[in-house]
């Protein structure tokens, strides 16, 4: 049987080294061990990093490093993994098959070298069959204060309940509040734009919003009576909302629908894709049908 365990990927770079840093936390919380994946083909060229033959060793070296120091914060936590020479893309997702979570570094928007990038990070997404974690590389255990909430989107037109689900159990984890948030639109009652909206359909519409968001919390709160609940239900475009509500999160949770057959391999979702270039906090991507 295998044990459960968190699956960190890592180059080398600052932004992978947060996420060591992050896992190995997450490990100690879950009480999991924590398994490192180092594909040793893709990481070349890192800023920052030495060239030619020196590279490699360079990246073992900050391994190596990270791994002492995971071991000297979380004495409890046990590591193991370690290089390979298989496609990057290939490794994490095989990995994160056996893994309760996977956890990658991120840049956000404006840079376009390095391992977590596009080449890596959006079809890892696209893919993963699990939830995934990007990690800023500012990110240090113990950043922000203990009151920062968890904040989770959530889209009722699809299946929420694995996001939900991810969300509240991390709340309840890490002692936290949950914010959730959740957007409507008034346009999505036109057919086409009107000059003369009748306020009162958006406040029955705002109104039967609110009766189906509380029974979907309800329902989850049954199962987590010690996390304490804020309810958020706006009016607006999903992504800078969610930006909003998620500026001062501990975690910043959103789902991603599941493609059976994907005409394209990095297809995510534009909220999931500006989240991931854009919040400063913590990511966690959950796939859903």
């Amino acid at each position: 049987m295998t044990t459960p365990h968190v699956v960190v990927g890592v180059d080398g770079s600052d932004p992978s080294m947060a996420a060591v840093r992050w896992a190995a936390a997450e490990a100690a919380s879950r009480r999991t061990s924590l398994r490192i994946v180092h594909a040793e083909a893709v990481t070349r060229d890192q800023p920052g990093s030495p060239g030619g033959s020196l590279h490699e060793e360079w990246v073992r070296g900050r391994i190596a490093t990270a791994c002492r120091e995971t071991a000297e914060r979380y004495p409890e936590v046990e590591i193991s993994g370690g290089a390979t020479a298989e496609p990057a893309v290939k490794a994490l997702l095989d990995a994160s098959q056996e893994g309760e979570l996977l956890v990658l570094g991120s840049r956000g928007i404006g840079v376009a070298t390095g391992f977590f990038t596009g080449s890596v990070a959006l079809p890892v997404i696209a893919h993963a069959t699990g939830p995934t974690v990007l990690v800023r590389q500012d990110w240090q255990p113990g950043t922000g204060e203990r009151d920062l909430p968890v904040v989770v989107g959530v889209d009722l037109q699809h299946r929420f309940e694995p996001v939900l689900e991810f969300a509240f159990d991390a709340a309840r984890r890490a002692h936290r509040t949950l914010r959730v948030v959740h957007m409507w639109q008034r346009s999505s009652i036109y057919a086409y734009p009107s000059a003369l909206p009748n306020p009162q359909v958006g406040t029955d519409l705002r109104a039967t919003t609110r009766k189906k968001f509380d029974s979907a919390l309800d329902t989850f709160r049954t199962g987590y009576p010690d996390v304490e609940v804020e309810r958020a239900l706006l009016e607006g475009e999903v992504a800078p909302r969610l930006l909003e509500q998620g500026a001062d999160a501990h975690l910043l949770v959103v789902g991603r629908r599941t493609h059976k057959r994907l005409r394209f391999p990095t297809l995510i979702g534009p909220v999931t894709h500006a989240l991931m270039h854009h919040a400063t906090a913590p990511v966690a991507v959950v796939p859903h049908e």
